[in-house]
């Protein structure tokens, strides 16, 4: 079974890691560093206490555990030969347990619920079951790693492959219109998140409520937040470590239409696109989005507006790309023109 994006890793010090997208060296994940133990902390189990590292996911936070780890653990730390940048990834010998959403969600189901979040997340599991007859759905997050807290902590489902993720989608969709067993957020909850994301995004208010209200995998049940997670099938991981390379040639904007959006779901989130002339004559073929903002809100045949790293792609897919939210990229957004 291969490594899959929000899978988790716990290193031999305790660390727990996230691991991000599906390109990853043989020695090691790429992953990036969610909680740490701590003698006082929010999230736990047993004995044991952690703190979250990032407040929220967004690549200027994951840069800032980069100095953490360069002081305290650089062996989790690799210059990346394939993406020419440094990266934090977890080498195999460090790996006390691999975390796998699946695993865990169907332990759950067999042992029985042991707190409130935990019943949600079953209830909730099963009805998204029921409702789009996809099965092997996972969870991920706090639960995944048994450290969450039932009286904050939301549940993070995932679910493999394009065609299972669609019709989740729908199944969800359908959910929040009825309303009585999913709930969509509320307006003043849209207007509390972009107020949130305000400081963090370029763009504007007005884009960000935009954003908020064509996102599907998200909402509530029964008064707790949830998220569902689209991730490549094994199937779907065509591309292994070293196939190809990525080497940033600078900082671009433009505009271009998005001709395919059927692998913007999954993280990172591909948009390939056509019309997209860049400064110097170099065409790009798609648009990449490590932000998860960006994922699954664009469609075919929309104009876009973007800011991002130009990367020259060689090797078996050669090319150019414009990557928003990656590591070492500039204050990147993709939006509607």
């Amino acid at each position: 079974m291969k490594p899959k994006d929000r899978d988790f890793v716990e290193t031999v010090e305790g660390h727990l890691f996230c691991v991000v997208g599906y390109l990853h060296p043989p020695e090691g994940y790429t992953a990036y560093l969610k909680y740490v133990p701590a003698p006082v902390g929010k999230w736990g189990r047993g004995e044991a206490r952690y703190t979250r590292t990032l407040p929220f996911y967004h690549v200027s936070q994951v840069e800032n555990t980069y100095s953490y780890l360069r002081e305290n653990y650089p062996k989790y730390l690799i210059d990346c030969p394939v993406r020419g940048f440094t990266v934090s990834y977890v080498p195999r010998p460090s790996v006390r347990r691999y975390y796998r959403p699946r695993k865990v969600l169907r332990e759950i189901m067999a042992r029985g619920a042991v707190d409130p979040l935990e019943e949600k997340l079953l209830r909730l599991a099963g009805l998204l079951t029921d409702e789009s007859g996809v099965r092997g759905l996972g969870v991920t997050g706090s639960i995944l790693t048994g450290i969450h807290n039932p009286d904050f902590s939301d549940i993070d489902l995932t679910v493999y492959g394009a065609g299972p993720s669609r019709r989740l989608k729908d199944a969800v969709l359908r959910l929040r219109n009825e309303g009585d067993r999913v709930q969509p957020p509320t307006r003043q909850e849209i207007e509390s998140w972009c107020r949130e994301r305000i400081s963090k995004f370029p763009l504007t208010v007005d884009e960000l409520r935009r954003v908020a209200e064509t996102r599907w995998n998200y909402g509530f049940y029964t008064g707790t937040y949830f998220s569902v997670h689209p991730t490549r099938a094994d199937r779907e991981i065509t591309e292994a470590y070293g196939d190809n390379t990525y080497r940033r040639v600078g900082e671009v904007s433009g505009s271009a239409t998005v001709a395919d959006a059927s692998e913007s779901m999954f993280l990172p989130a591909f948009y390939r696109v056509e019309d997209a002339a860049l400064p110097g004559g170099v065409e790009a073929e798609r648009l990449v989005s490590y932000e998860g903002l960006y994922g699954g809100v664009f469609a075919e045949g929309d104009r876009v507006e973007f800011r991002g790293a130009l990367e020259k792609v060689e090797g078996k897919n050669p090319g150019h790309q414009v990557v928003v939210g990656g590591a070492g990229s500039p204050a990147g957004y993709i939006r509607w023109a």
